[in-house]
């Protein structure tokens, strides 16, 4: 199988399939990392994977081989994702959900109140991290749902390793404290 940073590599040398093969390894983990990012705001997740594809195409050739391709690629995600918030309008703007998040669950034949139990679950875990600060949560999701080593998540997010074991463990904790706030009040 042909490496990320071998694809990255055929791409500079306009190698336009190797693109594809990229996009295709990488669109709906990116998409769910920044979806993750976005406190479920699935459009939102799905523009930013796109522009950060295309930020991928302008700056493929300040891709340094044979840096590791996934650190680099969730690095343009995540900046764009800042940058995204860093907007004043943004900032102030109310965002409404369209949708609870509850109709992407599937049918894996389970009763449906367990299906529906598993769902509200995951809702709350998305509108949990959505309340970390935002380097605790790049650093959480990152490690949880993209699994990425902690060498990864530090060259990603450009800090030292003992910072992003410091946001991981802050991170849980307080990702703890709110899901224990929220199952007191029900």
């Amino acid at each position: 199988m042909v490496t990320n940073e071998d694809l990255a590599h055929s791409i500079q040398q306009g190698d336009r399939d190797a693109l594809a093969t990229l996009v295709e390894r990488h669109h709906d983990a990116l998409v769910g990392y920044l979806y993750r990012m976005t406190a479920g705001d699935r459009n939102l997740a799905q523009d930013l994977a796109q522009e950060a594809f295309l930020r991928l195409i302008r700056g493929i050739g300040r891709y340094q081989y044979p840096r590791p391709f996934k650190p680099w690629l969730y690095a343009i995600a995540t900046n764009l994702a800042r940058d995204h918030y860093k907007r004043a309008i943004v900032r102030w703007k109310t965002v409404e959900q369209d949708s609870d998040g509850l109709g992407d669950v599937e049918d894996d034949g389970e009763p449906p109140e367990a299906r529906l139990e598993a769902a509200l679950e995951a809702r709350q875990i998305i509108t949990a991290l959505g309340r970390l600060p935002e380097a605790q949560r790049e650093a959480m999701v990152l490690r949880y749902y993209q699994e990425f080593s902690l060498a990864e998540i530090s060259q990603t997010l450009g800090i030292p390793v003992g910072t992003v074991k410091s946001r991981l463990s802050l991170g849980l904790r307080r990702l703890r404290d709110l899901m224990l706030e929220w199952d007191g009040m029900r």
